[in-house]
């Protein structure tokens, strides 16, 4: 079979090989060009060549340099993909965020079914989604009773599931812009903090956990956990994951390479805690054993999806003894369905730093057993200036040891006037100058 040339309106389909790729070749302000047509098929070229010639006849330049430049490939087709298949695309991408628990996993997904609910729309395409619609999202997420960093961890994991699909829709971001996060200070009002407890309820802690009347599952194991929160100031899922191997009784130390942060600390074991350590041992049966293995067992468990359900239950067991000593772990805050927790296990942590300030325990020394945790260590160490700050404001005022100038000056003036010699020589000067 010959070479292929086929002679159209304007220009020419050919093949440069027999059985070879079709081309078109055309002239354009004098000068020769020719693409490919992508095909070996001569009814497909033909077809492919011909979509070309209106362009070709058009008289802007601009026209024409498109018309090339998607004939050459260079300009990708339009992608479309529904809201509702869009999800499946995202999981498959490299790209996708690979949060480090199961739990934040699910709720990337839930949070984007939440928005795809939302929409209502089966037809619609992620090309469909504009800013104006991410803004009316943004807003009616507003007046859901959920904290400003709930609705802010929403939106951006919607935003990064957009940016992972980007090539299903053109222009910015829908959900890029700041506007749709919400600001911190609109908490502010009702902003509520975890507290630590005092060293008396710390006590009374203690002597709940030794009071058989008390009643909790795994009360012996809670026992341990609640004196290693105490002495150690670490989180509870460090606390309650904590094994054998980790323990030298010789040298009195713990080692605890935390689960947050992937930082080692090595902390030396106090009296108390050696004690009940030392307890413990009663239950142990390996080295690499969990110190507490029915609470460590509780806490691992996982539902059929993956996601931890055991730290839950728990915090829900550690939450029981808190309340067994009259404090309420949680209270109701405006603007929440949810309640804030303001007693928990990790109040002891907050306790540790808070008794490590108040001793004069050097910052650095309580980060090294902390670990990387500087918010709960400044919130504590902030009070340890408080004194030389109440001096200073003193010195501005001119006050001293709480007293102003002019309550010095009514003093002497008063003590001048009630002095059973008030005709004294020298008195009746001071009198005078201070009246002055």
């Amino acid at each position: 079979m010959a070479i292929q040339k086929i002679k159209l309106d304007l220009g020419t389909v050919y093949q440069k090989e027999e059985g070879g790729i079709y081309y078109f070749r055309y002239q354009v302000n004098g000068a020769r060009k020719a693409i490919s047509l992508k095909t070996r098929n001569q009814k497909e070229a033909l077809k492919e060549a011909n979509k070309q010639i209106p362009l070709l006849k058009a008289t802007s330049a601009e026209i024409i340099a498109a018309h090339v430049k998607h004939a050459r490939g260079l300009i990708t087709p339009e992608k479309n993909l529904l809201l509702s298949e869009a999800w499946a695309v995202y999981e498959k991408s490299p790209e996708r965020a690979t949060p480090d628990t199961v739990s934040e996993a699910l709720a990337y997904r839930s949070t984007f079914e939440e928005f795809v609910n939302w929409i209502n729309d089966p037809g619609k395409t992620l090309r469909d989604i504009t800013s104006q619609i991410a803004d009316e999202y943004a807003q009616q997420m507003r007046t859901l009773n959920i904290a400003v960093s709930t609705h802010n961890r929403k939106i951006k994991r919607i935003r990064r599931v957009f940016r992972v699909l980007r090539e299903y829709w053109s222009g910015e971001n829908p959900f890029q812009s700041p506007t749709l996060l919400r600001k911190e200070r609109e908490e502010r009002e009702h902003d509520v903090h975890r507290l630590s407890f005092t060293r008396e309820q710390e006590q009374q802690l203690q002597i709940v956990l030794d009071d058989d009347q008390y009643k909790v599952m795994n009360k012996p194991e809670v026992r341990v956990i609640y004196y290693l929160g105490m002495f150690t100031g670490q989180r509870m899922k460090d606390c309650v994951l904590l094994r054998w191997n980790k323990i030298n009784f010789n040298l009195k130390r713990i080692w605890v390479k935390q689960f947050k942060t992937g930082k080692e600390v090595t902390i030396p074991i106090a009296p108390k805690l050696l004690e009940v350590l030392q307890g413990a041992l009663a239950w142990k049966t390996g080295e690499a054993d969990y110190v507490c293995p029915n609470i460590a067992t509780r806490y691992n468990k996982t539902n059929v999806l993956g996601k931890n359900v055991g730290n839950n239950l728990v915090n829900i067991d550690m939450l029981r003894v808190i309340r067994w000593i009259g404090l309420e772990p949680s209270v109701e805050v405006p603007g929440r369905d949810k309640k804030v927790t303001v007693y928990g296990f990790h109040s002891l942590r907050h306790s540790f730093a808070s008794y490590c300030a108040e001793a004069g325990v050097p910052q650095a020394t309580v980060l090294s057993i902390l670990g990387a945790d500087s918010e709960i260590v400044n919130k504590y160490y902030t009070h340890v200036g408080d004194e030389a700050q109440r001096q200073a404001i003193a010195a501005i005022t001119g006050e001293l040891n709480g007293k102003s100038a002019q309550q010095r000056i009514n003093e002497a003036l008063e003590l001048i006037r009630t002095s059973p010699e008030p005709s004294n020589a020298v008195l009746v000067k001071v009198k005078d100058i201070l009246e002055k």
